[in-house]
């Protein structure tokens, strides 16, 4: 019986730019590029099998095995903090979590801040570490409208150029963390699968060592 090793990608130009690396590491697959409504893909030797998915839900796929190995953002691996094994920064997906409101904004520490977001754990977070009362309003599209509307002071948000920001007179206030994409691993499948999942974490260090050599 093969040992298929399932890979959860996700759907996007994230996902297409980590595939590449991971066929540039040996782990071919072509029919993934193949334009098609499949979400589901094997290699020829049947010892492979990719899987489109949202981006927030690689997690939780690899979390409950249904994937051994996935690729998901530190903003999510932060946010839903899944019982996996964070194997390796690919480097890719670079942006970061921020706290943006209208430019000028100045916190009022006598009151409770008003934070849009759809990270909540995330927000909650950063705010309990510096100590500050927060009123958290859970949105999940269009948060930047929140401070122009006044229904927020701020947002915590995921901001990778700004130009939504400025194009709505909006700004960066302050930086969380930054935000790149992760290999992650099931806890069970990396005992299983040690040697191939290994093989293919080695191979993508060696792509990110040689790319920094020649930048």
């Amino acid at each position: 019986m093969k040992n298929v090793l399932n890979i959860a990608l996700p759907k996007g130009r994230l996902g297409e730019s980590v595939y590449e690396m991971f066929a540039k590491a040996g782990f071919e697959c072509p029919s993934v590029l193949e334009k098609s409504r499949k979400l589901i893909f094997e290699n020829d030797a049947g010892t492979l099998r990719y899987f489109w998915v949202k981006p927030s839900d690689v997690c939780a796929y690899v979390e409950r095995g249904a994937a051994d190995i996935g690729v998901a953002g530190k903003d999510i691996l932060l946010e839903y903090e899944p019982d996996v094994y964070e194997l390796l920064d690919l480097n890719v997906g670079k942006c970061r979590m921020a706290v943006a409101g209208r430019e000028g904004f100045r916190d009022d520490r006598r009151r409770t801040l008003r934070v849009a977001t759809k990270f909540q754990h995330c927000a909650r977070s950063y705010y309990a570490s510096i100590g500050r009362d927060i009123d958290i309003i859970p949105l999940n599209g269009s948060i930047e409208i929140a401070p122009i509307l006044g229904l927020s002071d701020v947002i915590v948000d995921i901001v990778e150029t700004g130009t939504t920001l400025r194009e709505n007179h909006l700004a960066v206030l302050e930086t969380i963390f930054p935000i790149s994409a992760r290999l992650i691993a099931n806890k069970a499948s990396y005992a299983f699968q040690q040697s191939q999942i290994q093989h293919l974490q080695q191979q993508l260090a060696l792509q990110l060592q040689s790319s920094k050599e020649e930048s």
